[in-house]
């Protein structure tokens, strides 16, 4: 028996397919998955969904034409419906779901809790007994993503704007090649400049915190990061109480700098709720725990 795990989103696309063991016996890798902004036909998440999976099969050894018994693929930003294509996937028992449970499953190993998932975007997704769950941001780039990378970058944009003359702002102008400020915002708005592309300065925005001093302006998101996302976990919180299992996810909290500081706000919030969470350290990739749920699929 044979399943398959996607985690698609904003920036790339994850797929591993493991055998009745729980074995990984390949990793296969595409482009971004999600189709927010996307318009009616695109391919944008078929491409991804396929492109990535069909990678791990050849990277498993396995024949393009072998069936798996289930695939659950979690995409950013999925609401129960496509806009594009549909993937074609060589399963009978294909799941397309948020990819916030899946993060989740690989997170936690399947335990309950809460799970905090930052990386481009960002959203907190929360089980409890009885089969309940909540989620909490994941509104997207314009509305919500507290925390994100795309939300600090943008940050560090809009402070730069209102302080081009700091050396925080001139990184900022290295980073893009170009001559100002104003030149990336228009870049952006012209599709020049994609989501992904504006999130990937984060790090650099977080190096900035880390520094500290002269390049404040682009550090503004970067500082308030943690404290945003610890908030989300609070907000997604089922039944809080002490032990509850919390772990943040993503990409972006794999920097140490973010990371330390997550735990220390998180802590902070939670004891102001009266509850000592039990915070830990992710246990496995979200493609991965798309894996899980595949092989829960089929019992």
């Amino acid at each position: 028996m044979l399943v398959a795990g996607i985690d698609g989103g904003q920036s790339s696309t994850t797929a591993v397919v493991a055998d009745e063991r729980g074995t990984i016996l390949g990793y296969g890798y595409a482009g971004a998955a999600d189709e927010l902004g996307e318009a009616a036909g695109s391919t944008r998440l078929r491409d991804a969904l396929e492109g990535a999976l069909a990678d791990a099969m050849r990277a498993g050894g396995l024949a393009p034409q072998t069936r798996l018994a289930a695939i659950v693929a979690g995409v950013s930003g999925y609401e129960g419906q496509l806009i594009g294509e549909p993937p074609r996937m060589p399963t009978d028992r294909f799941v397309l779901v948020h990819d916030a449970p899946i993060a989740h499953a690989g997170a936690l190993g399947g335990a309950d809790g809460v799970t905090v998932i930052a990386g481009t975007g960002s959203v907190a997704y929360a089980t409890a007994s009885g089969g309940r769950t909540r989620r909490r941001g994941g509104l997207g780039y314009l509305f919500g993503d507290e925390g994100s990378a795309f939300w600090i970058a943008r940050r560090a944009v809009s402070a730069a704007a209102r302080h081009e003359s700091c050396s925080g702002a001139e990184r900022l102008l290295s980073f893009f090649d170009l001559h100002s400020v104003r030149a990336i915002v228009d870049a952006f708005y012209a599709g020049k400049i994609a989501r992904h592309d504006l999130a990937a300065f984060a790090p650099l925005a977080l190096a900035a915190a880390r520094e500290g001093g002269v390049c404040g302006c682009i550090a503004e998101g970067a500082l308030e990061a943690p404290d945003a996302l610890a908030g989300l976990a609070l907000e997604a919180a089922i039944d809080p109480h002490d032990g509850m299992w919390l772990a943040f996810a993503g990409g972006l909290t794999r920097d140490p700098w973010l990371a330390s500081r997550l735990t220390e706000a998180a802590a902070a919030r939670f004891a102001e709720a009266g509850v000592r969470p039990r915070i830990v350290e992710p246990r496995a990739e979200p493609a991965v725990g798309a894996a899980i749920l595949a092989r829960r699929a089929v019992g």
